[in-house]
């Protein structure tokens, strides 16, 4: 964890227990004697896919064409999502986390190095941010993106 604090408090009036040690209570940034804070998955999700995006290489999150039809429907579906969570999955717990990515990537990139600076730089973001452990990064590359062939491009002629 990069950023979260622990200390290790004992807390008043509670004597030994039978072994002479003091009885401790566990305090970080999130959980403390005021209070917690929870983070919905949703953050996470955001925060993990602007970091993804960041990376040079990564065309888009999100996969094939059945993955695209379900996440247009869940827009439209209030609360379902945005396109700044397409393509990422996450599970939040108290003090950790764990992140799932869908990709694909531009063509000629070298997609063993792409995903470890996908890796570092989602760490990083959600680390800093939430004080969240982040405990694995797991990405799924599902395309790779070619300009002038896929159809989301126009294809230049090659005569006028």
């Amino acid at each position: 964890m990069t950023s979260a604090v622990s200390a290790n408090k004992t807390t008043p009036g509670q004597g030994s227990n039978s072994t002479g040690s003091a009885l401790e209570t566990t305090e970080t940034v999130l959980v403390t004697t005021h209070g917690k804070t929870s983070i919905a998955d949703v953050v996470v999700e955001k925060i993990a896919g602007l970091a993804a995006r960041e990376i040079t290489g990564v065309y888009k999150l999100g996969g094939g064409g059945a993955s695209r039809a379900f996440g247009a429907i869940r827009e439209k579906i209030p609360g379902g999502g945005s396109g700044l969570t397409a393509g990422v999955t996450v599970e939040v717990g108290a003090r950790q986390t764990a992140v799932d990515l869908d990709i694909v990537v531009e063509y000629g990139v070298e997609i063993g190095e792409l995903t470890k600076a996908i890796r570092r730089n989602v760490i990083s973001a959600i680390e800093r941010m939430t004080t969240l452990e982040v405990t694995e990064v797991n990405i799924v590359v599902h395309d790779v993106h070619v300009p002038n062939v896929d159809n989301d491009e126009p294809v230049d002629s090659r005569v006028e």
